[in-house]
């Protein structure tokens, strides 16, 4: 490990303090609890720090921590695969049926909704629309092919729009206030740096 008060550490230490308002705001938007984003972070942090003499100078960090953020992230959903958690809220959506009137979208539901599309989805939505990478970017972050990135916000984006043209977004005890709070936190997040 580079001695830590050298030239090139402070810089490192500078590039990488400057990014972890984006790593909260993906972590988010993956984990869907500010909890477990957080000590997604965390982790980021410390395997990034850890590795910093593999990071070449020049190239982009908010890049290179996402790579480890999104794997960090992978290797905890396999570990916890076979562990479900239970949520009151979506058991009493199965067993009750909706109501047949159309109301208005809240943002507490869209922002569930967000969380109910499968992850790899859910992961390119939010860099290319969220995080503002180009799908090049993305498909790097990902390590999967450009059309590949394409493909999965369009599916994601077509799934949403889906969801809210048949009125089946997923109904959520948290007020819109909640909700507004928690989405502008992550958009001034985003919009740092």
């Amino acid at each position: 490990m580079p001695d830590p008060s050298s030239p090139n550490a402070a810089s490192f230490k500078r590039e990488l303090t400057g990014v972890i308002p984006h790593l909260r705001a993906f972590a988010r938007g993956l984990c869907g609890r500010a909890d477990l984003a957080d000590d997604l972070v965390q982790e980021t942090l410390l395997k990034a720090w850890a590795a910093q003499e593999r990071f070449e100078p020049g190239t982009s960090m908010r890049a290179w921590t996402f790579v480890i953020l999104r794997n960090a992230y992978l290797t905890d959903m396999r570990r916890n695969r076979f562990r479900a958690d239970y949520d009151e809220t979506v058991a009493e959506r199965i067993l009750t049926a909706p109501p047949g009137q159309e109301g208005p979208i809240h943002l507490s539901d869209m922002h569930r909704a967000l969380l109910t599309l499968p992850a790899e989805r859910r992961e390119a939505l939010l860099l290319v629309g969220a995080g503002g990478f180009s799908y090049e970017e993305a498909a790097e972050i990902c390590g999967c092919a450009v059309g590949t990135i394409k493909s999965r916000v369009g599916r994601a984006r077509a799934t949403l729009s889906g969801m809210i043209e048949t009125g089946s977004l997923p109904r959520r005890s948290t007020s819109d206030a909640v909700a507004h709070v928690a989405i502008m936190q992550e958009l001034d997040q985003v919009s740092q740096g």
